[in-house]
């Protein structure tokens, strides 16, 4: 470890111009009760590579990214569509035929990948699917493809905390042959040496280091009571549905400090991986890194353009401000308030307690920031730990722009 600010030691190397977002990244992590890594990208330039945290927790070190991971999902289909295999806008019943029933025979893959399907849990039942019912693929896409969304899809947008991974995966598995996790394997990882997975092989165990929370998870009366807060009827099916996606959620992440559950395939939030990786993956979706480039221009323009800017949460969520709701383009979350990513025109995921990927054509950058605190409440805003080295990263950027 060696000494960089005042506030703590961090690990790792910056290329010359850019040790200000070291020194910035050492004051976001001064008050980090866990590890962290960020990584930095610069027209396809590995140019910040960096780990803050106590040994043995380094650079090379990888932890569970939660719905960062939607991001990794999203290549997937994108790569899927290029090859003219998929086209997101054509009913999801063409390439899984069971799931038109029920009223789903108009959703489309775009509506998988907006969180338009009005099917943000796997069950009707407010306590939600457990362990190990979650590591079920076949039984859970099975319950999806047979539910009845709770508004018509296409007319609404909630977030499908889980759900989104496996609707959008079983679509992957079922044009290709292959589950999400080894189609990204082979398709995205291997070509870029990626240490990110969708479900962690044993060989990598060693390197695997916990996530924890530092405030305690809300018990199902408070998430019905937030609910109700919210004007939802605790009888209601929109109301059970949420409460089941929260708790499912919360026996998800259990599930990750275990290696049956880092094993399984949870590609709503089960990715893991680390910061160096992440910035890798975004860097090629907008540029080569060493020759491989991902998509194209067109694909990630139209997969980064605004998709639900105009459509509203369903009743009676669909009042208030909307200035601070999710914003999606598909399948990548869009800058708004409490998560700007890297402004305008970037694109990416981030992830429950505060990681990170993203990337902004314009400014040819790309970066992954991995934690194992989860710390982040989107309530509130944008993570701290965020805040000094975004400036940072960015400022560098349009610095290096302008010589």
């Amino acid at each position: 470890m060696t000494d960089a600010g005042d506030e703590v030691a961090v690990s790792g190397r910056v290329a010359p111009g850019w040790e200000e977002v070291r020194d910035a990244f050492a004051r976001g992590c001064a008050d980090d009760p866990g590890a962290a890594q960020l990584a930095v990208h610069h027209r396809g330039r590995l140019v910040v590579d960096l780990a803050a945290g106590p040994p043995p927790f380094g650079t090379d070190s990888v932890s569970v990214l939660m719905s960062v991971t939607k991001g990794l999902v999203a290549v997937c289909a994108h790569l899927l569509s290029e090859r003219g295999a998929l086209d997101p806008e054509a009913p999801v019943a063409r390439y899984w035929p069971e799931f038109a029933a029920e009223g789903k025979a108009g959703t489309t893959v775009a509506d998988l990948l907006t969180h338009r399907a009005g099917l943000p849990a796997f069950t009707a039942d407010a306590a939600g699917v457990g362990l190990p019912g979650l590591y079920d693929w076949d039984g859970r896409v099975a319950d999806l493809a047979a539910m009845r969304p709770l508004w018509e899809p296409g007319t609404a947008s909630l977030y499908h905390a889980l759900t989104y991974g496996h609707l959008v995966g079983e679509v992957v598995r079922r044009v290709c042959g292959r589950s999400v996790g080894a189609f990204f394997a082979a398709e995205v990882a291997a070509p870029l040496g990626l240490d990110l997975w969708i479900g962690l092989p044993p060989e990598q165990e060693h390197r695997f280091v916990p996530q924890f929370s530092v405030r305690p998870d809300p018990s199902p009366e408070q998430v019905a009571g937030f609910l109700a807060g919210l004007g939802l009827d605790p009888r209601g099916p929109l109301s059970r549905a949420l409460r089941a996606s929260a708790a499912e959620l919360a026996a998800a992440t259990r599930g990750l400090a275990t290696r049956e559950g880092r094993a399984a395939e949870l590609p709503g939030a089960g990715g893991i991986g680390n910061a160096r990786s992440l910035s890798r993956l975004y860097a090629a979706l907008i540029g080569p890194v060493d020759g491989v480039r991902l998509l194209s221009g067109a694909t990630v323009a139209r997969a980064r353009a605004p998709r639900d800017d105009t459509v509203p949460p369903p009743p009676p969520l669909d009042g208030g401000d909307a200035s601070g709701r999710s914003r999606f383009g598909l399948g990548f979350e869009l800058p708004r308030r409490g998560l700007p990513l890297l402004g305008e025109g970037s694109f990416g995921h981030a992830g429950a307690g505060g990681r990170l990927g993203m990337a902004d054509p314009g400014s040819g950058l790309a970066v992954g920031y991995v934690c194992t605190a989860m710390a982040w409440e989107p309530a509130a805003g944008g993570d701290p730990r965020w805040t000094d080295w975004t400036r940072a990263v960015t400022g560098t950027a349009a610095a290096l722009g302008r010589e």
